[in-house]
């Protein structure tokens, strides 16, 4: 089994990974998108309410429509509670993550890998959200991979970063009622 704390340690934060694997025309679509981010008062206050260590590592690739338009959301949770530790490693640079991280038989970025304080695996998630699915099942004669480009004012994207803090507070929760944790942390 792959050891996803050791992956996590290796990971670079938001900026270093943009850094090391985005060319400018890269870092300008994410710096775009992460522009558009607007958490409402409840999100906010959802991340606040946040009690727990919890570390995400991503698995995603600089180039990528898809990542382009989630990973910037990401971190903005990131930079909203800082309890939450975010970490990425490009898809082509680890070939371990890669194969571990497949869907549907497939290589597909981003994905996530939720951990606990101590590395604990906690849950997974990716490529795409329900919400973005949705609208891509009803447009199916479409392209099948994101152009990472995000319009003012898209209902998509609203529900796309309404989907991801729903399952970051899945594994916040998950984490907030270990059993383990409680008795760790005397709660």
């Amino acid at each position: 089994m792959i050891d996803f704390g050791s992956k996590f340690s290796q990971g670079l934060t938001y900026d270093d990974f943009l850094a090391a694997h985005g060319g400018e025309i890269d870092r300008a679509k994410w710096k775009n998108v992460f522009d558009k981010v607007q958490l409402a008062d409840e999100q906010q206050s959802v991340l606040a309410s946040f009690k727990r260590q919890i570390k995400v590592l991503c698995l995603a690739g600089a180039w990528c429509g898809d990542c382009v338009r989630q990973c910037p959301i990401l971190q903005v949770f990131a930079e909203t509670q800082p309890l939450i530790q975010l970490r990425f490693i490009d898809r082509d640079a680890d070939t371990e993550l890669q194969s571990e991280m497949k869907i549907c038989g497939a290589t597909r970025v981003p994905q996530f890998v939720f951990l606990s304080e101590d590395d604990q695996p906690v849950g997974r998630y990716g490529d795409r959200t329900i919400t973005y699915y949705r609208d891509m099942a009803a447009k199916i004669d479409g392209a099948a991979c994101s152009t990472g480009i995000v319009a003012d004012h898209d209902p998509v994207f609203v529900g796309v970063i309404n989907d991801w803090l729903t399952e970051l507070e899945r594994c916040h929760l998950i984490l907030r009622t270990s059993p383990r944790l409680r008795e760790k942390h005397g709660d």
